[in-house]
């Protein structure tokens, strides 16, 4: 059985990482709307962008489409940028990222393709570099962003782009969390490499009428592809930077509230102890008092 002393370093100890538990999930807290705000401004635009980039591949014909949309012609190579956190404790966060670029990179292995990783996070290069390892091309460390802004996103999309460029792959695929709310955030796997729009945009109405587009179709989509990519990208780390601070302050609030349960137990033992060790004292003292 520990002893007094124990039990109240022990309460004393859980206290302490009571109070950073709490600190956190306040930082995290105001951290958070504005990180949901960012993300959630950024939906606008990029499902708009997205419209315009149906609207003006449906009208693309022939083979003039640029090789972002119409791709190298082959399905061999596929590269998956994986995105998640640079810190942890954020519970399943990262893990739910993770596994979702797992099952992508397992279903591309089954089909015979040969995958490559970007890891963009340090804690997805730390999980999928156990099993993974000998796939990942390139990590982009993000951790000396204080905020996610377009810079972030440029940083990723020239690095994506100059390697499709060179030819290193036919396919590229974006994991990330798409947030929801504070504990709800949904892993989300994105081909943007040949450009298709999002699940769920559709073509603007124009209501029958016809336009002329000047230069041409093709023209206009060669200057918007590779905004539209890195405007994908950014909403991705918006999306998961709201989702981190979303995950994040409710694992601090579990873990302040665990904390606290376990006070209770341990000060319920801690005084039943006490009890124990007032009564043994009692019952030498009266023994000794009968025995003279």
């Amino acid at each position: 059985m520990p002893s007094l002393k124990e039990f109240r370093n022990r309460i004393a100890s859980v206290k302490s990482t009571q109070k950073i538990t709490k600190a956190m999930q306040m930082v995290a807290a105001a951290k958070l709307k504005r990180a949901q705000g960012a993300a959630e401004a950024a939906r606008p635009y990029a499902e708009r962008l997205a419209a315009v980039i149906a609207n003006l591949t449906a009208a693309v014909k022939g083979g003039g489409a640029p090789k972002l949309l119409a791709g190298t012609g082959a399905d061999q190579v596929h590269l998956v940028v994986v995105m998640t956190s640079e810190r942890g404790l954020c519970g399943g966060f990262n893990t739910q990222i993770v596994r979702a670029a797992r099952e992508r990179i397992a279903q591309l292995q089954n089909e015979g393709k040969t995958v490559k990783i970007l890891c963009v996070g340090k804690k997805g290069r730390d999980q999928l570099r156990r099993l993974y390892g000998a796939l990942i091309v390139d990590f982009i460390d993000l951790a000396s962003y204080r905020t996610i802004d377009a810079s972030a996103a440029d940083l990723i999309g020239d690095k994506v782009l100059s390697m499709f460029d060179a030819g290193e792959f036919d396919v590229a695929t974006i994991v990330f969390s798409k947030f929801r709310s504070v504990i709800s955030q949904v892993p989300t796997v994105q081909q943007f490499i040949p450009a298709v729009p999002p699940e769920g945009v559709a073509a603007p109405d124009l209501g029958g009428a016809l336009y002329t587009y000047e230069p041409n179709e093709a023209a206009i989509l060669e200057a918007l592809l590779p905004r539209y990519l890195r405007g994908q990208i950014l909403r991705a780390l918006l999306e998961n930077q709201a989702g981190f601070y979303g995950a994040q302050m409710s694992a601090m609030d579990n873990a302040t509230r665990n904390a606290g349960d376990l006070i209770k137990k341990l000060t319920l033992r801690y005084n039943r102890q006490r009890q124990a060790n007032i009564t043994k004292e009692l019952i030498e003292i009266i023994s000794g008092a009968e025995a003279l």
